[in-house]
C-alpha cells in the first residue's frame, strides 16, 4: 500500500527504539500532559454545563418562560378571553393567571417577601411548585379561606409552621375613622415548599388568586404566565402574542429576570475553558523540546535524506508527523478518560464520599449538594480539536529547524 515518504519515516521514527532514552521519556511526559489537560478540560466543562442546567431547571421550576402583564394597575379584567387567545398559539404549552406584589409578613418574627396569587388548578401548567411541596398541598389554597404557602427558608425566618397564622401587610394605605392604616389580612399557613434556590425559598409566598385580589383590591390578575415549546425563543413568542391581543402589555421572558446570573455562569465557563486550555498548551509545547532534541539526534539521518533528494518540506513533514502522532495519542487518551469521568462523575463522587466518609458539597452549606455533569459532544470535539491545533503548532519550529540542516555540515564528522 502506498504511503507518503514523510508519513512512512515519521511513523518509523515514532515506533523505533531510540538510543537516547531521555527523549523517549520527555515524549511520554508530553503525551501524558496532553491527556491530563484534555481530561481535566472535558470534566470541568461538563460540570459547568451541569450546574448551568441544574440552576436553569430550578429557576424555571418557579419562573414561567414568559409573562404578559397588563399595564392597567387594576389588573387584566378580561384575562379568561386573553388566556384562550394565548393558548391558541402553537408555541404555548400552558398558561396561568397571576398576581405578584411585595408585602411584609409577620409571624413570630417579621420579614419581607413577594406574594404571588395563583389558581391552584392552573399553576402546575407553568411551574413545578406543586411537586416541590414539603408539607401540605397547593390545592389547599381555597378561595376565601385565606391560606398561604411559604418557602421553607421564609417559614424559618418568620418562625411559623403549617397550621399557624401570619399577617400579610400590603404596601398600601387605606383611610379609616382612626386614620390612615396599612392594608392587612391574616392568613393561615397551609403548606411549605422547597425549590433549592434561596431567592424563592426565602422570599416567596403563594396565595389563592382571588385572595390576592381582595388583599390588593384588584379587578383581575396582573397578567398571564406562559410555558412555551422553546424557552430560548420566549421573548419573541410573547411579543408576537402581545401584538395579536391588540392592547398594550408588558412582555418579559425568564432570561430578563436572571440575565446577570446566567451571564456570570457563561463568563465563568469561558474563563475556566481558557485557563484549562493553557494546561493543554503547556503540555503540547513540551513537544518542542522533545522534537528539538530529536532533530539534533537525527542530524546524520536528515543529511542522508537530503543527499538522496528529500526536499526541506519533506524533512519538515517527517518531524511534524512525529509530533502530531504523540499529540494525537495524548488527545485520544485524554478524550477517553474525560468522557468516562464526565459520564460517571456523580457515581464516582458518591463512591469516594462513601469510602472516605466525607461530603464534597455539604447540603448544609450549598443548595446544590450533588456534583452535576452534563457532557456535550460538541464540547468534546472542540477540546480535541484545540489540543490537536496546539500539537500541530508545537511541531513547526523543530520541523523548520530540521529542514534547514545542511548535509555537508551534518556529515563532516561522521
Amino acid at each position: 500500500m502506498f504511503r507518503p515518504l514523510e508519513l512512512f519515516i515519521g511513523l518509523r521514527y515514532t515506533r523505533a527504539k531510540r538510543r537516547n532514552h531521555f527523549i523517549s521519556f520527555i515524549s511520554l511526559i508530553s503525551m501524558l500532559g496532553i491527556a491530563l489537560g484534555v481530561t481535566a478540560l472535558i470534566v470541568v466543562i461538563s460540570v459547568m454545563n451541569g450546574f448551568d442546567n441544574e440552576l436553569r431547571t430550578r429557576i424555571l421550576g418557579m419562573v414561567s418562560h414568559a409573562t404578559i402583564s397588563s399595564l392597567d394597575e387594576g389588573g387584566m379584567s378580561d384575562w379568561a378571553a386573553t388566556q384562550k387567545k394565548a393558548e391558541a398559539n402553537s408555541h404555548v404549552l400552558g398558561s396561568a393567571p397571576f398576581i405578584e406584589r411585595e408585602a411584609m409578613l409577620q409571624g413570630d418574627r417579621v420579614g419581607g417577601a413577594i406574594v404571588r396569587g395563583v389558581l391552584p388548578d392552573q399553576e402546575p401548567k407553568v411551574s413545578e411548585v406543586d411537586r416541590k411541596m414539603k408539607a401540605g398541598k397547593l390545592e389547599d389554597l381555597v378561595a376565601g379561606r385565606f391560606g398561604i404557602v411559604l418557602g421553607r427558608e421564609l417559614s424559618y425566618k418568620l418562625g411559623v409552621d403549617v397550621g399557624e397564622q401570619v399577617v400579610v401587610y400590603a404596601p398600601e394605605i387605606q383611610a379609616t375613622p382612626v386614620g390612615a392604616v396599612p392594608r392587612l389580612k391574616r392568613f393561615t399557613v397551609v403548606g411549605i415548599f422547597e425549590i433549592g434556590m434561596e431567592e424563592y425559598d426565602a422570599g416567596l409566598a403563594i396565595v389563592n388568586l382571588e385572595d390576592a385580589q381582595r388583599l390588593y383590591q384588584m379587578q383581575g390578575p396582573d397578567g398571564l404566565r406562559l410555558k412555551l415549546d422553546d424557552m430560548f425563543n420566549a421573548f419573541g413568542v410573547a411579543r408576537s402574542l402581545a401584538e395579536e391581543l391588540g392592547q398594550y402589555y408588558r412582555v418579559r421572558d425568564w432570561m430578563q429576570g436572571h440575565a446577570n446570573f446566567f451571564r456570570a455562569i457563561a463568563m465563568e465557563k469561558r474563563v475556566m475553558f481558557m485557563i484549562l486550555s493553557l494546561i493543554v498548551a503547556v503540555a503540547a509545547f513540551n513537544l518542542v523540546s522533545t522534537l528539538v532534541m530529536l532533530v539534533q539526534d537525527k542530524q546524520a539521518d536528515i543529511a542522508i535524506l537530503r543527499t538522496l533528494g528529500a526536499s526541506p518540506l519533506s524533512i519538515m513533514g517527517v518531524f511534524m508527523v512525529q509530533g502530531v502522532v504523540v499529540g494525537a495519542i495524548g488527545i485520544a487518551l485524554g478524550t477517553l478518560f474525560g468522557v468516562v469521568l464526565a459520564l460517571n462523575l456523580e457515581a464516582i463522587v458518591k463512591f469516594i464520599e462513601t469510602q472516605f466518609n466525607f461530603t464534597v458539597l455539604s447540603p448544609d452549606v450549598y443548595y446544590i449538594s450533588d456534583l452535576p455533569s452534563d457532557m456535550h459532544w460538541s464540547d468534546v470535539g472542540l477540546i480535541a480539536l484545540l489540543g490537536f491545533g496546539f500539537s500541530l503548532i508545537a511541531t513547526l519550529y523543530p520541523a523548520w529547524r530540521a529542514a534547514r540542516t545542511q548535509p555537508a555540515a551534518a556529515l563532516r564528522y561522521e
